[in-house]
């Protein structure tokens, strides 16, 4: 329960520091209020008070945000490029098919080789026939 109590701490501390620094009022109490899971065995911690070093600190800080500027993206005119990339993909699959049949061809052509080498290879070396 300890890191609850540490959890509540930080957490009140952003909130004073967030209201020092922007001058509103944090929705730390709505937060605090809120119910929980887990029912506490404390009360909920309020907010430490500030330092006279971190008031002075605070106060000497200011805080500028510029927006960045942002530019329109340019307006692109649509290219119709519908038939060369029908033209390109139709190229592409006949290429495949004719790469796939030549591997279809060496494939075959091999094992017709292979098996011919093995078939003269049993017929020079024939083993004796038993039994007759």
């Amino acid at each position: 329960m300890k890191w609850m109590k540490e959890r509540d701490l930080l957490i009140a501390q952003t909130m004073a520091f967030v209201q020092s620094v922007t001058g509103k009022k944090p929705d730390a109490d709505q937060w605090m209020a809120a119910p929980r899971v887990e029912k506490p065995t404390f009360a909920p911690a309020t907010a430490p008070p500030m330092t006279p070093a971190i008031e002075a600190a605070l106060a000497e800080t200011t805080l500028v945000v510029e927006r960045p500027k942002v530019a329109q993206p340019p307006a692109f005119t649509r290219l119709d490029v519908r038939g060369d990339f029908q033209s390109e993909v139709r190229a592409r699959v006949a290429s495949f098919r004719a790469h796939q049949e030549r591997f279809l061809r060496e494939r075959e052509e091999y094992c017709s080789t292979t098996m011919a080498k093995v078939r003269a290879s049993l017929r020079q070396n024939e083993p004796p026939q038993l039994g007759k």
